[in-house]
């Protein structure tokens, strides 16, 4: 070994010899405080990296931008709840079909209680038919006939009238057989009246009626005269009116009979719409109540069902 190098060796064993190297739980303690300050900083290390991922991914992303739904889309309401599924939630109320409106309740009749407007003009459809025991298997004929008999001159809504109709109807009854002629006849008319105007002429015709209880006919060559007279009546269409005419009876010769002739009227109000039934027999045959009034049914039937 060369001199220098001895020299250097035990110039360090000397210098080693003088310094203090501390017990060995300093040792310790400061070895753990070494270990120590390395986790901290390594977990500083770890959180600095997560806090700059965050605000990275903060000013990269950009926040969700609320979009409104289209027109008429429609929106669950706050109690809606998940479907039985695990589907979307389901709203409470139905959704509507966008650009209509849910319509309410119909209700009976008509719907919602609407009433259709009147028409202006008169169908064949509007006419009764008769039942098949009345039925003679001769066709009604539409003809310009009066609607109602000659009350003393009385001029009854003409000037209210929109529009009206009138035929000739031709009937027998149930018990008549086959064969026979028949046993009564209607003038029957339907008469549209201006809004308002037709219970007006109901009105204007039990006047005419209280006003002329007999009357003797231009050119009646039958003797006696014909009494008129009001008879209570209800149950059809919206009101109605009942009359009689009544006069001596005559027999196939023209020589008085001994017994009378009556004919029976009656006028039915539906709405502005008036229908009359004028019963006027067939060969001297008196008016039968029941088959007036079973023809005066069938006749409001009819109209109702014409105006729907």
């Amino acid at each position: 070994m060369s001199r220098e190098l001895s020299e250097l060796y035990r110039s360090l064993a000397a210098d080693a010899d003088a310094r203090d190297l501390g017990l060995p739980d300093v040792l310790r303690h400061q070895a753990d405080r070494r270990a120590r300050f390395r986790a901290a900083g390594s977990t500083l290390a770890v959180g600095l990296v997560v806090v700059g991922v965050v605000i990275g991914a903060q000013v990269v992303t950009p926040p969700p931008v609320s979009v409104p739904a289209p027109a008429g889309t429609p929106t669950p309401s706050a109690s809606a709840s998940p479907s039985a599924t695990g589907g979307s939630p389901s709203p409470s109320v139905p959704p509507t079909t966008p650009g209509r409106t849910p319509s309410a309740t119909a209700t009976s009749p008509g719907a919602t209680g609407t009433q259709q407007p009147t028409p202006t003009r008169i169908p064949d459809r509007a006419f009764f038919t008769l039942a098949p025991s009345n039925d003679k298997g001769i066709a009604p004929v539409f003809q310009d006939v009066a609607a109602l008999p000659n009350l003393c001159g009385a001029d009854i809504g003409d000037e209210a009238v929109v529009h009206r109709r009138t035929r000739v109807l031709i009937y027998k009854l149930p018990q008549t057989p086959k064969g026979y002629v028949p046993d009564g006849s209607y003038a029957h008319s339907i008469t549209i009246y201006r809004a308002g105007r037709a219970d007006d002429v109901l009105k204007e015709l039990r006047q005419a009626v209280r006003d002329c209880p007999g009357q003797k006919l231009p050119g009646d060559d039958t003797p006696g005269e014909s009494r008129q007279r009001l008879i209570p009546d209800s149950g059809f269409g919206d009101e109605s009116v009942l009359f009689e005419m009544r006069r001596a009876g005559q027999d196939v010769n023209g020589d008085p009979s001994g017994g009378e002739v009556v004919r029976l009227v009656r006028a039915i109000r539906v709405g502005d719409v008036v229908t009359i039934l004028w019963e006027q027999g067939w060969e001297g045959t008196s008016s039968q109540r029941a088959q007036v009034d079973a023809d005066g049914r069938r006749a409001v039937a009819a109209i109702r069902r014409w105006l729907g």
